[in-house]
């Protein structure tokens, strides 16, 4: 009797064991898959001068009104959001402090001394794009004055066929769309610095 408990002791205790470092495992394991290409979008600061656009994700907060207060709001196409009481409120093309003050005064007609307060908790509209012979293809956060270079380097590296001398970025300005030639080896020889431009919302980068 005594032999068979002290056979379950140690079997429970081999359980235990084993089943520490398996669980630290998956927990790894599950952290390294919420990172690197294809997880969860990288969130880009907003500064105070940042500009709304539609896509973005807001937080609104009105003091001691929580009826009132929202997080991840979405920037709707035509650039307005929806609040209770007031409806729909422009959002898109100013900043978050005009914006606060914009909501602060409709919601005056129904709350004494409203403080509102605007957070732009994700920066969705800067986008760039990387497309062709890359390793990680897809859509990245815009960094303020982030380069070509730069911007290929987050893609990962080049695939086995990718023609590294024919490389481009298409842009759309006013309905019209310009391409940018950018030659890889002669940037980072230190020649034609000037195709190593900084990019701007909506840019895709294409390596064929």
């Amino acid at each position: 009797m005594k032999s068979a408990i002290a056979a379950t002791v140690i079997f429970m205790v081999g359980i235990s064991l084993f089943s520490v470092p398996a669980a630290a495992a998956q927990r790894k394991a599950g952290a390294q898959a919420g990172s690197g290409p294809g997880s969860s979008p990288m969130v880009v600061p907003a500064g105070p001068t940042y500009i709304i656009c539609p896509d973005d994700v807001l937080d609104v907060s009105v003091w001691k009104e929580d009826t009132l207060s929202f997080r991840g709001l979405p920037v709707r196409p035509d650039g307005k959001i929806s609040l209770p009481l007031i409806h729909d409120v422009q959002a898109a093309g100013l900043t978050a402090m005009e914006l606060s003050s914009s909501i602060a005064q409709k919601l005056k007609k129904y709350i004494e001394d409203p403080q509102v307060t605007v957070v732009v908790s994700q920066v969705n509209s800067q986008r760039y794009y990387v497309l062709g012979e890359v390793l990680h293809a897809g859509v990245f956060p815009l960094l303020p004055g982030l380069r070509v270079l730069q911007a290929l380097s987050a893609a990962g590296g080049f695939g086995e066929f990718a023609n590294l001398k024919k490389i481009y970025v298409l842009r759309n300005e006013n309905g019209h769309q310009h391409k940018f030639p950018f030659d890889y080896k002669d940037v980072v020889a230190g020649r034609n610095l000037q195709e190593n431009i900084q990019l701007l919302p909506g840019d895709t980068i294409i390596v064929p």
